[in-house]
């Protein structure tokens, strides 16, 4: 009966109380893994006509930060003791951001030039190119392209990853064969 009493008062959707903080959690946890589930079999169901692997594979990584920071931030917003904290953290969080953005360079280039390998798809999961590494000239099947660096197998099974501003930056024979 005691508990009947508690979902009749509200405390349960109260998020100012700890039943409602739990169960909007719960609520939150739930949408973004229903959310997450929809990304990927939308993804999986357009690879291969309107989609390529290496964009889905991209969409779904994007997709699965956004879905988890939309709600966590949600979330945050929704319980009053943390959307006061959240103003404190958002001062903290641009100074920082400033700072790792400064000292980031390297890796913020290697995310831009990862969209524009992607946006502007020079290359394709499975493509056979040639390229200039350190150890000289290199030939390889593109195995993995992520937002910072791509993957490249040799036909004698070693790994290459190389800097997504490197695969922008120089030029790259695309063998048909």
């Amino acid at each position: 009966m005691r508990a009947l009493e508690r979902i009749l008062s509200g405390e349960f959707v109260n998020p100012a109380t700890l039943l409602g903080v739990i169960f909007y959690a719960l609520m939150f946890l739930g949408m973004a893994w229903l959310s997450l589930r929809s990304l990927r079999l939308t993804l999986v169901r357009l690879e291969g006509g309107l989609l390529d692997r290496t964009t889905v594979k991209f969409l779904q990584r994007m997709g699965d930060a956004l879905i988890w920071a939309l709600a966590v931030i949600l979330y945050a917003h929704l319980i009053p003791e943390l959307r006061s904290l959240g103003t404190a953290l958002l001062t903290g969080v641009s100074v920082a951001s400033i700072l790792i953005g400064l000292a980031a360079q390297s890796t913020l280039g290697n995310l831009v030039a990862g969209l524009s390998l992607l946006l502007y798809r020079p290359f394709q999961i499975g493509d056979l190119v040639q390229l200039t590494v350190p150890a000289g000239v290199q030939t390889g099947k593109i195995e993995d392209l992520t937002l910072g660096y791509t993957v490249i197998k040799t036909p004698e099974g070693d790994e290459i990853v190389v800097p997504n501003s490197v695969m922008a930056s120089q030029a790259i024979i695309k063998s048909s064969a």
